[in-house]
C-alpha cells in the first residue's frame, strides 16, 4: 500500500487508499457512509446525510473566492464488486489489494474501485486541503449508483444550493461529458417443469470463461463477448440434434457488467456422446475464431460429471433457448446526432436456471427515452412469447447535452491552455447521475470529467498514474476559474 501512497499527487492517492480500505459494495454502503461522515466531521465541516443516506459536506470558500458561484462536487460511494473465478476475496470484509504496474494502479484479481473512488478521493482531498483556492463547495457523495441510481433518484430538491455541478465519474482524461444515457432493468422470470429421464444417462459440465467483461455502457460497442449469448449458442447448436437436456445454468453476475463466466450442467444419451463432443468442438472452434481479436483468453471446456437427477422438460427448454437467441444483446442503434455515440443498447447480464425457476436480467440503455422503451418492449416480446413474466424496474433518465453551458466553456479553455489541444466534448453511453440530479435541480449547470480508467466493472480495471496527475492539475485550475456570482 505504501507504493500507492507515495504516488503523485499524494493528496489524491492517499485519500484513494483510505477509501479503498473500506468495503463499499452497492446497497451495503453503511461502513463507507460512516467513514465519510467521520471524515467531514473531523475537518470541522458541516456534514449530514439525507433520507436516502447520501452524504453532503459543505466547505466555505477560501479567502478571495467568496464572490464565485457555489460548486457541487459529486461522486458515488459504491463500487462494482467483480473478481476472477480463482481469486479468493471477500468484498464484504476486505479492503482492495492494490499494486503499481508501470503507469497503472491495479488490484489483485478484483475490481479496483477507481470507478468512482478516484472522483470521491479528489473531493476528499479538496475538502481536507488548506492551500487550494476554491469557491464554496458542496460535496455530494451519492449511494447505490451502480445498481439502481437510488441515491441520485431520491435526492430531494432544495438540499443543494450550488449553481454548478462537477461530476467526477468519467474515464478518459481528454473527454468532457455533457450528456449520457438513461437506463431500465428488464427482468424476465418463469418456471419450468423438471422431469426424470432414464434415457439421459451421461452428464457434462460446460464452462465458458476467460472473457474480458467490462462496462456494459462504455464498452458495449467494442465487440466483446457476452458469455450468456455464447453459452446459449452452444446449447442451441446441440439440443435438438443430440437430444441434449439442460439441468442448470448460472451465467453472469452484475446488471451493469458485460458477463464473463457461465456454467451449465447438461445430460444426453450415452449413445450420442461421441458425436456430440465432436460437433461441439467444431462450434467452439468457430466461436473462438470469431472472437480471436477481442477475446484472446476465451476458454470453453466440457467435462464429464455425475448425471443430474432432473432436467428441463423439452418444451420449456426450447422456449428458453429460442427466447435467449432472439433477445437482442449489444448495440441496437447508433446516434444520428453525435458521431460515434451509441444511442441504444442492451446487456443480457444474468441467466439463471435452477430448481424449476428461470431468471433473465438485462440492462437496457439509451440517450433517447422513447428508444429505450422501444428496445425494452422488444425484449419483453421475446420473453413473453416464452411465457415469462417481464418487469421494467429502476428506470432513470438520460442527460440532455447543453452545448451552451457556461462551465463547459471554462473547462474547454483550461484544457486547451494546459494541453495545447482541444478536448473531446462528448456524450457517453454510461449512466451518469447528472440527468437524474437535473430533474430536481433543473437550473444547475452540469459537466462530467475524470482521469483515464480502463476496464471498469471488471477485474482488469486499472487507473493511469500519469493521467491522474494531468486530471488533478485540471481540477485545481477549474476551481480557481469558477464564474462569478450573478
Amino acid at each position: 500500500m505504501s507504493e500507492i501512497r507515495n504516488l503523485e499527487p499524494q493528496a489524491l492517492w492517499n485519500k484513494f487508499a483510505d477509501l479503498n480500505a473500506v468495503p463499499r459494495p452497492s446497497k451495503k454502503e453503511e461502513r463507507v457512509i460512516e467513514f465519510m461522515k467521520n471524515f467531514g466531521e473531523s475537518l470541522g465541516l458541516e456534514t449530514f446525510e439525507d433520507e436516502i443516506r447520501n452524504v453532503i459536506i459543505r466547505k466555505p470558500a477560501t479567502p478571495g473566492m467568496e464572490n464565485r458561484k457555489t460548486v457541487v462536487m459529486q461522486g458515488h460511494l459504491d463500487m462494482v464488486h467483480q473478481k476472477n473465478n480463482d481469486t479468493v476475496f471477500d468484498f464484504d470484509s476486505q479492503g482492495i489489494d492494490m499494486y503499481v504496474d508501470g503507469d497503472w494502479v491495479k488490484a489483485k484479481g478484483t475490481t479496483l474501485g477507481a470507478d468512482n473512488g478516484l472522483g470521491v478521493a479528489t473531493i476528499m482531498a479538496i475538502l481536507e486541503s488548506k492551500d487550494i483556492a476554491h469557491p464554496a463547495i458542496e460535496a455530494l457523495f451519492t449511494v447505490d449508483e451502480e445498481t439502481g441510481m437510488t441515491g441520485a433518484l431520491n435526492l430531494k430538491g432544495g438540499i443543494l444550493t450550488g449553481e454548478i455541478l462537477l461530476n467526477l465519474d468519467t474515464e478518459e482524461d481528454d473527454e468532457i461529458d455533457i450528456g449520457c444515457a438513461g437506463g431500465v432493468d428488464v427482468t424476465a422470470k418463469g418456471t419450468y417443469e423438471r422431469e426424470y429421464s432414464p434415457l439421459h444417462d451421461s452428464g457434462f459440465t460446460i464452462t465458458v470463461k476467460g472473457l474480458n467483461g467490462g462496462h456494459s455502457g462504455m464498452q458495449i460497442h467494442e465487440g466483446l463477448g457476452n458469455v450468456n449469448k455464447i453459452m446459449n449458442r452452444l446449447l442451441f447448436e446441440t439440443f435438438e440434434e443430440f437430444d441434449l437436456r439442460v439441468s442448470s445454468i448460472d451465467g453472469g453476475s452484475l446488471r451493469n457488467a458485460i458477463p464473463r463466466e457461465s456454467v451449465a450442467i447438461v445430460a444426453l444419451p450415452r449413445t450420442k456422446v461421441s458425436e456430440f463432443l465432436t460437433d461441439l468442438e467444431k462450434t467452439i472452434s468457430d466461436i473462438k475464431a470469431e472472437f480471436a481479436t477481442t477475446e484472446k483468453n476465451l476458454a470453453i471446456t466440457i467435462e464429464k460429471t455425475d448425471t443430474p437427477d432432473k432436467v428441463m422438460a423439452v418444451g420449456d427448454q426450447q422456449k428458453l433457448i429460442l427466447s435467449l437467441y432472439t433477445a437482442h444483446n449489444g448495440v441496437y442503434r447508433m446516434s444520428a446526432d453525435m458521431k460515434d455515440l451509441v444511442e441504444t443498447s442492451n446487456n443480457i447480464a444474468r441467466v439463471v436456471v435452477k430448481d424449476g425457476e428461470i431468471l433473465i436480467g438485462c440492462l437496457t440503455r439509451s440517450s433517447v427515452e422513447t428508444a429505450k422503451f422501444d428496445l425494452a418492449n422488444a425484449l419483453k416480446s421475446a420473453f413473453s412469447l416464452a411465457g415469462y413474466q417481464v418487469t421494467f424496474t429502476g428506470s432513470y433518465p438520460g442527460w440532455t447535452p447543453n452545448v451552451n453551458s457556461e462551465i463547459l466553456e471554462v473547462l474547454v479553455d483550461i484544457y486547451k491552455k494546459q494541453n495545447g489541444s482541444e478536448p473531446k466534448v462528448v456524450a457517453c453511453h454510461a449512466g451518469l447521475e447528472c440527468g437524474i440530479l437535473g430533474t430536481n435541480y433543473p437550473g444547475m449547470d452540469m459537466i462530467s470529467f475524470g482521469p483515464t480508467i480502463h476496464g471498469a466493472h471488471s477485474p482488469d480495471e486499472r487507473a493511469s498514474i500519469s493521467s491522474a496527475q494531468k486530471y488533478w492539475k485540471f481540477v485545481l485550475e477549474i476551481l480557481q476559474n469558477i464564474p462569478l456570482k450573478n
